[in-house]
């Protein structure tokens, strides 16, 4: 990607709001890679979202506005920054 395309290309505000660890609307999504009734993984704004739990649901899911809501028993919510090239806290910790 050259300067002028990452120039132009805002970023989509990214929010998490989880009600009761039932349900979990985001904001800034931009693709949705997989998902089941156990894992749902999802490109953000912000990185690679993977929400784990039980009887999970995609209730909306608007690609255009970057929203998704999901219904189901919310265990965990985890980044995973793997192809991002802003280093880790451990590596801006350690001089990285």
């Amino acid at each position: 990607m050259n300067y002028e395309e990452e120039k132009g290309r805002m970023e989509a505000p990214h929010h998490v709001i989880l009600e009761g660890r039932e349900e979990l609307s985001v904001s800034g999504v931009e693709e949705v890679e997989s998902f089941d009734e156990n894992v749902i993984v999802m490109v953000t704004s912000q990185g690679t979202l993977v929400v784990r739990g039980e009887d999970l649901h995609i209730e909306k899911l608007s690609l255009d506005g970057g929203d998704l809501r999901v219904e189901g028993m919310v265990e965990s919510l985890t980044y995973e920054d793997e192809g991002r090239t802003r280093p880790g806290f451990f590596a801006r910790l350690m001089g990285g």
